[in-house]
């Protein structure tokens, strides 16, 4: 299963907002097949079958234009591992187990 980091960034938009392109994105996602997704504060996380994230991704990277932007820079990193079954969730147990349980994230 291959995971997916997707940052779109839309380009030439009227305000510096770009919450409502976000929200028109993870509706697009919504719609797609084959893939499991989260939202981040700073991207979105697909996982699936490589064919359909790279649907996935380029439905994406439309949706800006779709909603009036000029310009949409898109960033994607892909982890296809294909040893063993693969998924963030268990990526990021698997560093857990190695902390002994103790949380990963710094305090506020």
């Amino acid at each position: 299963m291959a995971i997916a980091e997707v940052t779109v960034i839309p380009i030439g938009t009227e305000t510096t907002s770009l919450s409502p392109y976000v929200a028109e994105m993870q509706k697009v996602l919504q719609q797609q097949e084959g893939i499991s997704y989260e939202l981040t504060s700073m991207s979105t996380i697909i996982e699936g079958d490589l064919a359909h994230v790279w649907r996935a991704i380029a439905a994406l990277h439309e949706a800006p234009f779709m909603s009036g932007a000029k310009r949409v820079s898109t960033s994607v990193k892909i982890d296809d591992r294909r040893d063993k079954a693969s998924s963030s969730r268990q990526k990021l147990q698997s560093v857990q187990e190695k902390l002994g349980g103790e949380c990963a994230m710094a305090p506020n």
